[in-house]
């Protein structure tokens, strides 16, 4: 049977579902179900967008090439990264271009669910562009000097995913995007925490190379099977980063009311949990990613939402 015109071929929805699903293994809930059933969908697209972009950057997609053929693209493309980064690019303008432009409908199934979410929200194309940059700048940099230059890349990497949740909850102010920014960072950085071993796979450090020489940290030693006490100390110290920078983030969650306030705590309580899992395996990372557990991801929401300070 042929697909009617606007119907995706069902085995283009399953594979759209593929990258979806990964939403189970993140540190925080991605879209609860207490949450309005239009705030749902619209943080799912949001966050197929995301987890899709940074799939491309990172060569995770499924293989086959199925993501290169839906962006138009020969399916060996797919392990052309900058390339797959390019169509994607012109993809999710078409997300932005009116009804009737030449451009037609983006091809991705995941772009196409995003377009009735960005045309009910007003949503604007820059932090779905810096998402794509960060993931260019992936395949460029692969190392960071000063911590300073790691939160740049955090500007582009982490930050624009929260100022969406703010945009798709109507609840955008500029405090609350200081607050969010200082969240999301900490949310990526514990990520790079957890994820130092499987990072230096990819060729790639996200620990800044003025911390690693100040705690006597060589890149041979991220290659132990176990980390010695002056990798634990540096992962320590960046741990307490993270920490502060949560800490700086939270009175976002006693800004806001009702759902969307479990649901920030739970962003916060995620990161919290995360790095709680960190320092549960004595900051060492290099055996696998420390992963918190539901309990202890559960007692860490709940207490953001008893200590998170209440405006209005």
């Amino acid at each position: 049977m042929t697909a009617g015109r606007g119907i995706r071929p069902r085995s283009d929805t399953a594979h759209a579902r593929v990258t979806l699903d990964k939403a189970a293994a993140e540190n925080f809930p991605v879209a609860p179900s207490f949450l309005p059933r239009a705030w749902r969908e619209g943080l799912m697209a949001v966050y197929g967008y995301a987890r899709l972009v940074d799939d491309i950057g990172d060569g995770d997609l499924a293989p086959g090439g199925r993501d290169a053929v839906l962006l138009g693209l020969d399916p060996a493309a797919a392990d052309d990264r900058l390339a797959m980064l390019d169509a994607f690019e012109t993809d999710l303008r078409r997300v932005f271009t009116g009804r009737g432009a030449a451009a037609g409908p983006p091809r991705h199934p995941l772009l196409l669910a995003l377009r009735p979410v960005v045309r009910a929200h007003a949503l604007t194309p820059e932090p779905f562009l810096a998402l794509i940059e960060a993931n260019r700048q992936d395949q460029r940099v692969t190392r960071y000097e000063t911590y300073g230059d790691l939160l740049a890349y955090c500007e582009l990497s982490a930050n624009p995913v929260g100022r969406l949740v703010l945009s798709l909850t109507g609840t955008s102010t500029p405090e609350r995007v200081r607050r969010s920014d200082a969240v999301c960072t900490a949310l990526q950085i514990a990520e790079h925490l957890q994820d130092v071993a499987e990072d230096l796979g990819r060729n790639r450090i996200y620990l800044p190379a003025e911390d690693m020489r100040r705690f006597h940290v060589t890149e041979s030693d991220l290659k132990a099977p176990s980390a010695g006490a002056s990798l634990r100390s540096l992962v320590a110290f960046e741990t307490g980063r993270a920490r502060d920078l949560l800490d700086e983030g939270t009175p976002l969650v006693g800004s806001v009311q009702g759902r969307l306030r479990l649901l920030l705590a739970g962003f916060v309580g995620g990161g919290r949990a995360a790095l709680r899992a960190v320092t549960a395996a004595g900051f060492d990372v290099l055996p696998g990613p420390p992963k918190p557990t539901r309990g202890g991801l559960l007692r860490e929401v709940a207490a953001v939402l008893r200590t998170a300070p209440r405006k209005g």
